[in-house]
C-alpha cells in the first residue's frame, strides 16, 4: 500500500512535535518509507512546501524524488475535474471555502489517491455533513479514498523512533 501525504502532516511535524532539529528519527523514516514507495507525495504538495521559507522548504526541495508523483498525468486531470465538479456543485459548502480548498494540493491529493488506489496522510478530519467547511476526509470519502493521520501511518508501516543515550 502507498501513503501519500497532505502538506499539513510535513509542516505540523516540522513546527511541533518532530522538529528537524531535535527528532531526526521522523525524517529518515520519511525518506526510507519513500525509498521503499510505501511514502510519496505529488508535486502539488511539494509546491506548497517551497511557499514557506526555512528549513522544511529546503528539506523537502533536498528530496524532490519524494513528491514525483505529477499532477499533468491524464488520469489525475481527469479525476481532479471529477473533484473540482463535486465541490462546487456541493449545496451546503461555502463559496469562500470552496474556492481556497480548490485552490490548495487537496483537490489534487485526492484525484491522485483516486488514480492510484492510495491512503491520505492528513491532520483534517471530518467534519459534519452540515458544515460549510471542506475537508480532505469528507470529499475523498466521496470518492471511496481512505484518509489516516500521521500516527496511524507510522503504526501501520511498524515505524519507531527510540532516543539516544542520555550519557
Amino acid at each position: 500500500m502507498i501513503y501519500l501525504f497532505d502538506t499539513n502532516i510535513l509542516i505540523e511535524a516540522s513546527n511541533r512535535y518532530y522538529g528537524l532539529d531535535f527528532a531526526p528519527g521522523f525524517w529518515h523514516f520519511i525518506e526510507k518509507e519513500a525509498k521503499k514507495i510505501t511514502l510519496k507525495s505529488s508535486d502539488m504538495v511539494l509546491a506548497e512546501l517551497q511557499e514557506y521559507e526555512g528549513e522544511l522548504s529546503d528539506w523537502a526541495q533536498d528530496r524532490k524524488e519524494i513528491f514525483d508523483i505529477s499532477s499533468d498525468s491524464p488520469e489525475i486531470q481527469e479525476n481532479f475535474k471529477k473533484v473540482a465538479n463535486y465541490v462546487n456543485n456541493h449545496a451546503v459548502y461555502s463559496d469562500t471555502n470552496k474556492a481556497k480548498f480548490l485552490a490548495k494540493a487537496d483537490p489534487w491529493l485526492i484525484a491522485t489517491a483516486m488514480h492510484l488506489e492510495t491512503i491520505i496522510v492528513t491532520h483534517e478530519v471530518k467534519v459534519a455533513d452540515n458544515s460549510k467547511q471542506v475537508k480532505i476526509p469528507n470529499v475523498a470519502h466521496e470518492f471511496g479514498v481512505e484518509t489516516i493521520n500521521t500516527f496511524e501511518m507510522i503504526r501501520r508501516l511498524g515505524g519507531r523512533f527510540e532516543l539516544g543515550s542520555t550519557q
